[in-house]
């Protein structure tokens, strides 16, 4: 039996435009788009109507699972307390990044995110979900392990995006050794001698694995048609790399002049969320708000904080000359849904999905009233 749902008196924001008027919702779909009032119909009391937020990169599940260093906490408590964080913050579809590649005293031994993915997997057939969960594999290239963490999900659906990563110190992310210290010796608190022997580990590991693991990783992704992500890319040369894997998401790029290179090269620039509401990167480098300023900025991620990825695309639009509102929303819902391929979602069109995100706000930080996914209120 049909099902219908108008929603009328809302401020919609389009791909390109902000409409004052009305739409209708059928069987789970977007059916019409209007500039009209009804008579009739959900009154969304001239608040914001924006598609679903499509979040690409969180690690943040992995701080439910493992809320402190050494504790393991049951799988499935652990997805439902993330998945009504994610869908109250306005995510409807949410790339759940699991950690592949350990050392011997950091991240998760083999088969722990095989168990996590086959934890959303029955969350999912339970119906225990409000957002849409996929899978994003965070490939660390440096470490022993990886390819054996990767082989744990050769035949699984979920997982549609992976990251190529190498967090060892003078790569990537961590070009300065006062980043990296700050970063793993402050933080661990580690003396001198064990810190030291942390770094040659690490410096040694990457040498010897990471070439041949990234170019493992990046054909076994290519071959299942999973979309691959390159991680930090901080020179011309990394982006070069990037291309020549048929990377189309570049990720937290370290320099302006990657940024942009990327981007030209056709690839999607993604930085984080928490970058814009702080006003620059946690870890020293570039502003996410002067790549947009730069037009270089394609899409944002919520990484550690999930409300940031509604709140940042307000700041931008504020902020940034030239940015307007349905640019800087585009950001975090047409464009992270067309890199990935999620042509059905990321935009408040006839025949996509239903899935919206109902904000209040006039100044500062913007409210979540109400979030549907594929038509049903799950928020």
């Amino acid at each position: 039996m049909s099902t219908e749902t108008v929603f009328t008196n809302a401020r919609l924001v389009l791909e390109d435009e902000v409409v004052f008027g009305s739409l209708v919702v059928r069987d789970g779909a977007i059916a019409e788009v209007s500039d009209q009032q009804t008579a009739t119909g959900v009154d969304m009391d001239g608040d914001y109507l924006i598609p679903g937020l499509v979040e690409l990169h969180t690690d943040h599940l992995e701080a439910h699972y493992s809320p402190r260093p050494g504790v393991r906490w049951n799988a499935v408590s652990a997805i439902q307390s993330h998945d009504a964080q994610i869908a109250s913050s306005g995510i409807t579809t949410v790339f759940d990044c699991l950690r592949l590649g350990s050392d011997e005293d950091d991240g998760f031994k083999v088969g722990e995110m095989r168990a996590i993915a086959d934890a959303l997997a029955s969350a999912r057939d339970e119906n225990r979900l409000r957002a849409d969960h996929l899978i994003h594999l965070r490939c660390e290239v440096s470490a022993s392990d990886v390819l054996d963490h990767f082989a744990d999900f050769r035949t699984d659906g979920q997982v549609r995006l992976a990251s190529l990563m190498d967090h060892a110190p003078g790569q990537r992310q961590f070009q300065t050794m006062e980043q990296y210290t700050l970063y793993y010796k402050t933080k661990r608190g580690l003396s001198d001698e064990a810190f030291a022997h942390f770094v040659n580990r690490r410096v040694e590991a990457s040498a010897r694995y990471s070439e041949t693991h990234r170019k493992a990783l990046a054909a076994a992704c290519s071959e299942r048609g999973i979309t691959i992500a390159s991680h930090d890319d901080a020179t011309l040369d990394h982006v070069e790399e990037a291309a020549g894997f048929g990377v189309r998401l570049a990720e937290f790029p370290t320099s302006i002049e990657a940024a942009r290179a990327s981007h030209d090269a056709g690839m999607s620039v993604l930085m984080g969320a928490p970058n814009v509401v702080r006003g620059g990167s946690h870890s020293g480098n570039i502003a996410a708000v002067d790549l947009a300023r730069q037009g270089v900025l394609d899409v944002l991620s919520s990484d550690y904080v999930p409300f940031s990825l509604i709140h940042a695309p307000f700041v931008l639009a504020d902020e940034v000359d030239g940015l307007d509102l349905p640019a800087a929303i585009r950001l975090v819902t047409a464009t992270p849904a067309k890199t990935v391929g999620l042509d059905d979602r990321g935009s408040l069109a006839v025949g996509k999905r239903a899935d919206m995100v109902r904000v209040r706000r006039e100044t500062g930080v913007p409210v979540v009233r109400s979030v549907w996914r594929q038509g049903e209120r799950v928020a």
